[in-house]
């Protein structure tokens, strides 16, 4: 931040939108040392020139006010005003040495007054239509359209609206625009800034001096606002925001919809011509309900997943493709918003409403989601309200005093991760928020949010010690502005986007998260299991020797099971920070990893819930994830000694995918009771579960997991009633297959499910179970 202080000499160049032809080029600027504007003097008219009367001049303090950029309303002193006189035009044009208005009548020359203001009186009462001819010192004249003769463009309901916070498509109102208005083109920006004592504009357009450019307050808004003709899609700008306390702050626009590439701050204007092509996929999404459907989720950071594919369109080449040949039905993007630091993986979000320009354009992204669901991918991002980065350019004191974040700061520091949380209480903010969630479903059609760090955001005493918080109104730790903040955005996205699907990262037994709304809930459509993650992975760490004295662990998600929808995540959380990769976490030799891994994933794609597996743990890599490198492809080169034991656990992670999507007893029953029954949750000393998925027609598939190293041999298990003669069950899928890298045992043939009553079924059959592996069986054949 620069204190405010005496007016400097800015440049020793002519700005470029001083010289500037009305269609957003700069001519060449052959000044090369400032020179004042000339005395004021009284221009002889030309021959034809439209009456020309004495000056309007303004006060001094006026001007002083206007140059300085603490004025709250220039367009009430600069452009065209009647008078009792005339029409008084008053133009800003810091500078320039001469300028010249242009009127049907004819020319009529300005008077230089003082700072860069020229004024005139024309005779008459009514607006002329005229354009300014600038004279700036060794340059051609340039003919320019004045902007402070243009109307607001944010009309009445725009500022009802926002005034209420029910801007739903906020986007649309603030930030940067290439639109035309009475026939000019050009770019109108609006920017929240209600505590601000002046706001300038400043860009590549000006050389970053905004006195040319003072913005306007519209009323008790809170909102600034500029019309500036001939600028086009790709300026570069920023708000020079004048603070109460004396203070000349340089932002970013929160609604920018695009940026320049970090570690440069700025945003950039852009208009969008993408011709979407998923309209049958959008159609399609629309009648889905996700409690009844598949749902395979891979995880991946966008800039890592492959480093040699550097913008969005060269992904677009390559990931549908891969995602697709393994079954995927999901992709989920860690947070593609704008962020200054690559390290935060995208979880410290300076731009909410623009992708990361480190790989391309809005419209690249667009390029990126579409072609994903022209290959039945649907699109889920990371979104991050939970909190936001000090950066001096972003939202932190946007206007010089708390703005976006509240003004208690013991409710204002995020103690974990050093940045700044939301005011969920201010009507503003909110807005800002609800909008953003709305605007990355409609403007780039995707298909879930994943709400980070949730837990964080509904409690007061997250990660505060004693004395270290602000309990709310009723003496709890809830934050109930944030829960009800919560619950407007899932209400808005699901009424507002047929078909998308919300989903919380919540960590704690908050009552009724993916509870509706109107009941209470929080209104989110899914919540990742964070209790079966660590359970699970606890017990798989165990030498198998030790398991019976967690079995536990590996069993008690099923008691809280349908307490919410849930989604079973291996994130990236898992396999970063010394907590190794997937496969290395599990116990024994290289074999014993790969077919504990492979077990493991047996079971967490039957049990209840969606899936959700991060890049690089469908082929065991077996180093941690880096996110400098991305996961670690050459393991799977034929050089590479073990290439075909990555290959296999890949394989396997397709046919799970394959058998899951085409057999509704693994889905469509996820969240009630009536989808799932255990056979067998107690062999502890046997290392052994065993449980049947029903779908909604009464065809079961069973799941038999032996975690154990020990080959099983006649190990009954009971089996439901299936309809007809035969009694016919067959495996369905075998994590031991030797395809996916395995010893080969199994059940090659149909097994008979005999008359003989057994884990509270009525038939049951002796199976061989392998070593380390998850059987799925269905009756005998269902395809």
């Amino acid at each position: 931040m620069t204190p405010l202080g005496p007016k400097r000499d800015r440049s020793t160049r002519v700005p470029a939108t001083f010289l500037n032809d009305g269609a957003g080029q700069p001519a060449p600027a052959r000044a090369t040392r400032r020179r004042e504007p000339a005395a004021p003097r009284r221009a002889e008219a030309a021959p034809g020139a439209v009456l020309r009367l004495p000056e309007a001049p303004l006060p001094p303090g006026e001007v002083d006010r206007l140059v300085s950029g603490g004025h709250h309303d220039p367009h009430a002193l600069l452009g065209a005003h009647l008078t009792t006189e005339g029409t008084a035009i008053r133009v800003l044009r810091p500078f320039a040495e001469r300028i010249v208005i242009e009127t049907e009548q004819g020319p009529a020359e300005l008077t230089h007054q003082h700072g860069g203001l020229f004024t005139g009186l024309l005779a008459g009462r009514e607006f002329p239509a005229y354009r300014l001819r600038v004279h700036y010192p060794g340059a051609e004249p340039l003919l320019q359209e004045d902007g402070y003769r243009i109307a607001p463009t944010l009309g009445e309901l725009d500022l009802h609206l926002i005034a209420e916070g029910r801007h739903e498509q906020l986007w649309r109102a603030l930030g940067s625009h290439v639109r035309t208005v009475d026939g000019i083109p050009g770019v109108s920006f609006a920017v929240w800034a209600p505590n601000a004592a002046g706001v300038r504009l400043i860009g590549d357009f000006n050389h970053w001096d905004g006195t040319g450019h003072p913005m306007r307050s519209l009323g008790s808004s809170g909102i600034w606002e500029l019309f500036v003709p001939g600028l086009a899609a790709g300026a570069v700008y920023k708000y020079e925001v004048h603070t109460r306390q004396g203070w000349v702050l340089k932002k970013a626009d929160p609604l920018a919809r695009a940026t320049q590439v970090p570690p440069e701050t700025a945003s950039v204007v852009t208009s969008s011509d993408y011709t979407w092509g998923d309209d049958s996929w959008m159609a399609e999404r629309a009648r889905t309900v996700h409690h009844r459907a598949p749902m395979s989720v891979y995880e991946l950071h966008l800039a890592s997943w492959r480093p040699d594919l550097t913008s969005y369109r060269e992904i677009a080449e390559v990931l549908p493709g891969y995602l697709a040949g393994l079954g995927f039905t999901h992709v989920e993007f860690m947070p593609v918003m704008e962020h200054p630091f690559g390290g935060s993986w995208g979880y410290q979000v300076s731009g909410f409403y623009a992708p990361t320009a480190r790989l391309g354009s809005p419209d690249d992204f667009k390029h990126l989601v579409d072609t994903l669901h022209r290959h039945g991918i649907g699109v889920i991002v990371d979104w991050v309200p939970a909190h936001f980065p000090k950066d001096d350019f972003a939202l932190a004191r946007f206007d010089g005093e708390p703005l976006y974040e509240p003004a208690d700061p013991l409710r204002a520091e995020h103690p974990d991760w050093g940045t700044l949380e939301f005011d969920y209480g201010r009507t503003e903010v909110r807005n800002f928020l609800v909008a953003n969630a709305v605007y990355w479903c409609e403007e780039f059609h995707v298909d879930g949010l994943r709400v980070d760090a949730v837990a964080s955001m509904l409690y007061l005493d997250y990660s505060r010690e004693g004395g270290a918080w602000t309990p709310n109104q009723y003496g709890g730790r809830e934050n109930l502005d944030a829960a009800s903040f919560l619950q407007e955005m899932n209400a808005t996205v699901y009424r507002r986007c047929p078909g998308v699907v919300t989903i919380a990262e919540e960590s704690t037994a908050w009552e009724g998260v993916t509870r509706p709304t109107d009941t209470g809930g929080l209104g989110f459509g899914l919540k990742w299991n964070m209790g079966w993650m660590h359970d699970s992975l606890v017990y798989m760490s165990k030498e198998p020797v030790h398991r019976k004295f967690h079995h536990n662990d590996i069993t008690f998600s099923m008691v809280y099971a349908y307490s919410e929808n849930y989604v079973l995540p291996i994130s990236h959380d898992e396999v970063v920070h010394g907590k190794g990769a997937l496969v290395s976490k599990m116990p024994g030799d290289w074999w014993q990893q790969r077919a504990n891994h492979r077990a493991y994933l047996g079971f967490m794609w039957s049990h209840p819930g969606k899936q959700l597996l991060f890049m690089g743990q469908e082929f065991a890599q077996g180093a941690e994830w880096d996110h400098e490198h991305g996961p670690q492809w050459w393991v799977l080169d034929d050089a590479w000694p073990a290439a075909a034991d990555h290959r296999g656990v890949r394989e396997l992670v397709g046919d799970l995918n394959r058998v899951y999507r085409s057999t509704p007893a693994l889905y469509e029953q996820d969240t009630v009771p009536a989808g799932f029954r255990w056979l067998d949750g107690g062999a502890a000393e046997d290392n052994v579960l065993s449980f049947v998925r029903y779908a909604a027609d009464g065809t079961p598939l069973v799941a038999v997991c032996n975690f154990s190293p020990v080959v099983r041999h006649n190990f009954r298990i009971g089996l439901p009633q299936l309809d007809g003669a035969e009694q016919l069950w067959e495996e369905a899928l075998n994590t031991d297959a030797e395809a996916y890298g395995g010893s080969g045992l199994g059940n090659s043939h149909p097994v008979k499910a005999e008359a003989t009553p057994w884990n509270g079924q009525p038939r049951s059959t002796e199976l061989l179970l392998p070593p380390l592996a998850t059987l799925w069986l269905r009756p005998a054949g269902q395809d």
